[in-house]
């Protein structure tokens, strides 16, 4: 049996976490677990054509301040996903931070997300980071367009989660 052969019949052996004993989906009880500290960030970036990129950095985009209105967007977003995931748990979000690293083609955004609590914050960094960039996207579409009314370079990709911490409640 090789490795991978190994993990996988590991993973058959182990109880799915949020369906019952009948298949039903259920949201995980995570109230006899301790409270601890949690950060979670994650990344992704958005490919876009460098005139665009340039229009966002002189601030030059029709519809306003791109960065601006993607930075409320991914903060909105992080705050709101237990209601856009099934099953997640609504945690207390103690902090937030946004970051965006301008390139020539691309623009890429860091969603750092901080709790408290019994359970993590990965979806929340997640969910930050592809809200901020599709609100990147549509603040843009109009110089991203071909002639056709297609996307031919506009692309997001590379979403990921970069750390993941847990340090116990002092």
């Amino acid at each position: 049996m090789t490795g991978s052969d190994e993990a996988a019949e590991d993973a058959d052996d182990r109880d799915l976490t949020h369906v019952d004993e009948s298949g039903r989906a259920e949201m995980v009880d995570v109230g006899a677990k301790p409270d601890s500290r949690r950060r979670a960030v994650a990344r992704g970036t958005i490919h876009l054509r460098e005139s665009t990129v340039a229009a966002v950095r002189a601030n030059e985009v029709e519809k306003g301040d791109v960065l601006a209105t993607a930075r409320v967007g991914a903060i909105d977003a992080v705050k709101h996903t237990w209601e856009t995931i099934p099953l997640c748990h609504q945690i207390p979000v103690t902090n937030v931070e946004t970051t965006f690293d301008v390139a020539d083609g691309a623009i890429t955004l860091t969603v750092a997300v901080e709790t408290t609590g019994k359970t993590g914050c990965e979806m929340e960094a997640l969910q930050g980071v592809t809200t901020g960039l599709n609100v990147v996207w549509d603040m843009v579409k109009a110089a991203e367009k071909d002639p056709e009314g297609e996307y031919p370079e506009t692309r997001i990709d590379d979403v990921r989660v970069v750390e993941k911490t847990k340090r116990a409640v002092e």
